[in-house]
């Protein structure tokens, strides 16, 4: 069986598997109280249950057993998947304080570490590879940890983090079995598959979220595939297409972060500043506001394909200049999108609104009411569209 075929079946096992058991993963979450409840922060109005992650973890498990082929680095990546999912599952029904979390995050971390998956050293364009030496597996474990909390941190609205994932996962998975990357293409697949087998479930109005269990598993398992699909090859672009894949979710941790430390908040407090609070915040639904988060990860993944698949360059530093402008048309399309989104969308949107609110304002003062809210991420109660 070929790695295509064998990835293409390793995402059908996976999704049905996960599927099947997320309605079976909701009553154990209630029956162990693993409910996420009604809070000021929270996008629902119900309590849900919380524990879809043990569903993706079972379809991923499933696949992996049947088509992933048996290394070291497979059985580390396979190892610390259950640590993730376990010390989520954990935090999904006790609440465990951050820093013991992030122990059990770390913990999960190197146990693929010491089995193989590490960043040795990275590419860039036009330059010598850049050797990490004493400090690969540090570094390594830090990045996997940093990728399991962007993606738990976009964990807010029905379907985001499980789509945003799929979308993620399965670009992947492309570019990795383009790469000859096989093993890591066939975990990108089932990854890709577990995520929509409870995306089915858990797009709006959701019946069950994922909870720490899932997205600490996705981003454990998406970082665990940027490493041994993508950095640990020759790519000249291969630190960009984690960076341009996963953009989303790391630029709305950023953004978050940046904002915690601006007002002196701990980095792991829980607000209302990402992006999906932001856009229900001036009116979105919440389906609105999770199809333009799937676009606008959808436009950065064709950014990573095209990255992967425009002959721009012949491999020895000299460029094609019709296929680098056709990238760089791409890249100025996907920045109009970003631009869209962000500016348009969220600003201009939000002073429109602003401006009926204040009919009698100026336009100075309507713009400056307008710094205010975003600043501080507080906005009047809205009309949900």
């Amino acid at each position: 069986m070929s790695p295509e075929l064998q990835a293409l079946s390793a995402f059908a096992v996976a999704t049905i598997v996960s599927f099947a058991l997320t309605p079976l993963a909701a009553r154990f979450a209630f029956r162990v109280g693993a409910v996420a409840h009604v809070s000021e922060r929270s996008l629902h109005d119900h309590d849900m249950p919380s524990l879809g992650g043990l569903a993706i973890l079972s379809g991923l498990l499933v696949a992996s057993l049947i088509f992933l082929p048996e290394s070291t680095e497979s059985k580390g990546i396979i190892a610390g998947a259950l640590v993730i999912a376990f010390v989520g599952t954990l935090d999904d029904i006790f609440d465990l304080p951050p820093l013991v979390k992030l122990f059990g995050q770390f913990c999960g971390a190197a146990i693929p570490v010491f089995s193989g998956v590490v960043v040795q050293n990275f590419t860039l364009p036009f330059i010598d590879p850049v050797n990490l030496g004493g400090w690969a597996e540090p570094l390594t474990m830090l990045g996997i940890v940093a990728v399991i909390n962007v993606v738990n941190l976009t964990d807010g609205a029905d379907g985001l983090a499980a789509g945003v994932c799929f979308i993620g996962a399965a670009t992947f998975t492309i570019i990795t079995l383009s790469l000859s990357r096989d093993a890591a293409g066939i975990l990108a697949a089932a990854t890709a598959g577990a995520s929509l087998g409870f995306l089915f479930h858990n797009f709006y109005p959701a019946t069950i979220f994922m909870g720490d269990a899932g997205s600490n598993l996705l981003g454990y398992l998406l970082a665990c595939i940027a490493i041994q699909g993508v950095l640990k090859t020759a790519a000249a672009v291969a630190l960009f297409f984690p960076l341009v894949i996963l953009a989303v979710p790391i630029l709305d941790t950023g953004f978050v972060v940046a904002k915690r430390l601006k007002y002196g908040k701990p980095i792991y407090a829980a607000d209302r500043w990402h992006f999906h609070h932001r856009f229900v915040n001036i009116g979105f639904s919440q389906r609105r506001t999770v199809l333009y988060l799937y676009a606008w990860t959808l436009c950065l993944a064709g950014m990573a394909l095209a990255l992967r698949f425009i002959p721009y360059t012949d491999g020895h530093g000299n460029l094609d200049t019709g296929w680098t402008l056709v990238l760089a048309g791409i890249g100025v399309l996907v920045l109009i999108a970003s631009f869209y989104l962000v500016v348009v969308l969220e600003i201009l949107k939000l002073r429109r609104f602003s401006g009926r609110r204040r009919k009698k304002s100026s336009s100075h003062e309507v713009d400056a009411a307008v710094a205010e809210q975003l600043s501080t991420g507080e906005f009047p109660a809205l009309d949900r569209e």
